[in-house]
């Protein structure tokens, strides 16, 4: 178990913990290190280090707080989580799409439309700090409910209270919550979820449909009156878990339907805005969801380009295409999943930027840069993967 928890970790890369070992050092060290962590996790003497606090950038909510395990906690986890994974995973709702073998956010989205259909109103649902609140001793009980190997909930309880490590140096306790960026983590968020919203859904709310992705969450409701009593009734519910609905960003949504207040025609979800886009079916006008490209990730992506600085470059365009190649159809396999057409912005404006490129590259006007970039994609139509779609 712990020789296949390397290969998997291993494959993930990432960066070292709190003792600053990284792959290099470890691997000179393989055999010792790996069978000192065995001997410690079979002994019952494993004893985890706290983990690293990293702070990324994350618009538009600003910051997001990382806690990165040492290698060999990681590796000690991913033991932890393959064996109860495997006992926890045939439980797991089927609405329930996130941090689970076999399902994507492709499968929650196409859900998510098709359950717009035939429900005119949606809870866009935010759960405050989500992964910071979530209660030891309701996460500990909730394990040994479902899983009866004790050495399973002894180094979850030890992983929880290990603390961290501020970039300060300032080492703190946690008496709630459990870090994002640790190997276990996304399992046992999935099991609190499991136990605090999805059983209960099942039990007090079965015509209702939901999408959940981690702590991203849509409920349908047919109704106004439905969605309002809906809304209530979890708020409740969570606050009894110990978890808080974000009073600013959970928000109910009418996307085609009767309503006495005024609320929000579309919403948000895993990068995409699902909204009623009119359609003519049978020589009728009708309001059917779709989805688009939400106008957050759109941003992202134009500045992703922008940082890009691709009219800088001073290379071949063939070099310059196989360097933005795996860019553009990263975002064309996510974003254009169901369709293309509403992704054709963005393409313009890239075309822009390397119109900006052959400006600079050739000394070029305008116009003759145009013709000479639109020479080139004929000559060579499949040279980047977005001519396909949107041509200079």
């Amino acid at each position: 178990m712990v020789w296949q928890a390397y290969k998997k970790v291993r494959a993930n890369k990432g960066s070292s913990g709190i003792d600053g070992m990284d792959w290099n050092w470890l691997e000179n060290n393989l055999k010792t290190e790996l069978y000192k962590l065995w001997n410690r996790l079979t002994s019952g003497s494993y004893f985890p280090l706290p983990v690293k606090e990293v702070i990324i950038k994350k618009k538009p909510r600003g910051d997001r707080k990382l806690g990165v395990p040492t290698l060999l906690d990681r590796i000690a986890q991913q033991v932890v989580k393959s064996h109860l994974e495997s006992i926890v995973e045939p439980h797991f709702h089927e609405s329930s799409y996130g941090y689970r073998p076999g399902r994507n956010c492709h499968q929650a989205l196409f859900k998510a439309e098709r359950n717009t259909f035939n429900h005119d109103f949606a809870i866009d649902l935010d759960i405050e700090s989500f992964f910071d609140r979530i209660d030891h001793e309701f996460l500990l009980k909730a394990i040994g409910f479902y899983c009866k190997d004790k050495w399973i909930l002894l180094y979850v309880k030890r992983w929880l209270g290990a603390g961290i490590v501020q970039q300060g140096g300032m080492q703190i306790d946690r008496l709630t919550g459990t870090p994002q960026g640790g190997v276990i983590s996304p399992l046992l968020a999935n099991l609190f979820l499991h136990v605090s919203f999805d059983k209960w859904m099942d039990q007090y709310h079965p015509e209702k449909p939901f999408e959940r992705y981690a702590d991203d969450i849509v409920v349908h409701c047919k109704t106004e009156r439905q969605a309002q009593f809906v809304l209530k009734q979890i708020r409740q519910r969570l606050d009894n878990c110990k978890l808080k609905v974000h009073p600013t960003k959970t928000k109910i949504v009418n996307l085609r339907g009767t309503a006495r207040r005024k609320y929000p025609k579309s919403y948000d979800f895993l990068g995409f805005s699902i909204q009623p886009h009119r359609c003519r079916i049978n020589g009728r006008m009708l309001l059917v969801p779709s989805l688009f490209i939400s106008s957050k990730s759109e941003s992202s992506v134009l500045e992703k380009f922008r940082k890009m600085e691709i009219h800088k470059r001073r290379k071949p365009i063939e070099e310059l295409a196989k360097e933005l190649k795996p860019v553009i159809q990263g975002i064309i396999n996510y974003y254009g999943k169901f369709s293309v057409g509403h992704m054709r912005y963005i393409w313009n404006q890239l075309n822009a930027r390397l119109l900006k490129w052959v400006k600079w590259e050739k000394g070029l006007y305008r116009m003759a840069s145009l013709r000479w970039l639109q020479k080139k994609y004929r000559e060579r139509p499949a040279l980047f993967p977005h001519w396909k779609l949107v041509h200079p």
